[in-house]
């Protein structure tokens, strides 16, 4: 902690609430993101960001700088997080499947995206962010702490004494996490996903980019994607990483398709029973 974050500790630990929203606003975008990719719901993951803003703010006098702040408020952001994803069950392979089913037997549906598509500024279709997306929904199929040590470590680069932190947990048990759910992610991907695997049963990626992009070339933007002209000379576990490093570098909030990627993704929570289809 540098000389100025420390006397910005100072004065929020006095009371000084705009000194905390200093301190916060340094991890608030980043700690939102993280959010919305355990939960897949934008709103709730906003309503979560604005509970920890709360809760560490309320129990700043208990920190005692064994972990970063950042650390600190990821933790309090992951306990609540953990408290709202265990009243769900987890996802099943099939989201995409049941996903698209839904759509495809619901005008409405279809109309909705379509006309999100065609009206917000951030409903542009974009191959990455969809995989970014999909990325998600595959982690929502792993146990619950095993999701939140892949996301953390994967994804925010969190180091595994800091994950242990978080997680209450120790080396052995975060490494083992870690390993288990990578090994998960990779298999799931690989008997799934058509853009890298011919016997891939999943073609959303290209079915939605023909939908969206009826002119683009969709060879040429497949071929833009170092999974997909890696695909015959890696194996799943490098294809796997190659997908979490395209993840680190998407903002699933504010990227140009992130209007489009959230309605599709409360497809998925309608599919699997989170919410009710209007």
């Amino acid at each position: 902690m540098d000389n100025l974050q420390e006397q910005t500790l100072r004065k929020a630990l006095n009371g000084d609430i705009n000194a905390f929203q200093s301190l916060f606003g340094e991890f608030q975008n980043q700690l939102k993101s993280y959010l919305y990719r355990l939960l897949a719901n934008r709103n709730d993951a906003e309503d979560l960001t604005h509970d920890t803003f709360i809760k560490a703010f309320d129990k700043l006098h208990t920190f005692r700088g064994e972990a970063s702040l950042k650390t600190w408020f990821f933790q309090i952001a992951t306990n609540l997080s953990y408290n709202y994803l265990q009243r769900q069950k987890r996802w099943t392979e099939d989201v995409s499947e049941k996903a698209k089913n839904l759509v495809l037997e619901n005008e409405n549906l279809r109309n909705e995206i379509i006309s999100v598509h065609e009206t917000s500024p951030e409903a542009r279709y974009d191959m990455k962010e969809h995989i970014d997306t999909c990325f998600t929904c595959i982690s929502k199929n792993l146990p619950i702490e095993n999701q939140i040590a892949l996301m953390l470590k994967d994804v925010y680069d969190f180091s595994v004494a800091e994950i242990c932190h978080i997680l209450n947990k120790t080396e052995g048990v975060v490494k083992y996490l870690l390993q288990d759910g990578r090994n998960t992610m990779a298999a799931i991907f690989d008997r799934r996903c058509a853009l890298v695997n011919k016997n891939g049963i999943c073609h959303q990626c290209s079915e939605l980019n023909g939908w969206f992009n009826p002119k683009q070339n969709q060879q040429e933007e497949l071929m833009k994607l170092d999974l997909v002209k890696g695909s015959k000379k890696f194996d799943r576990d490098e294809l796997y990483r190659l997908r979490a490093n395209l993840v680190k570098a998407i903002d699933p909030i504010r990227s140009n398709g992130s209007d489009l990627q959230d309605l599709l993704l409360r497809c998925n929570r309608i599919a699997m029973g989170e919410v009710k289809l209007n």
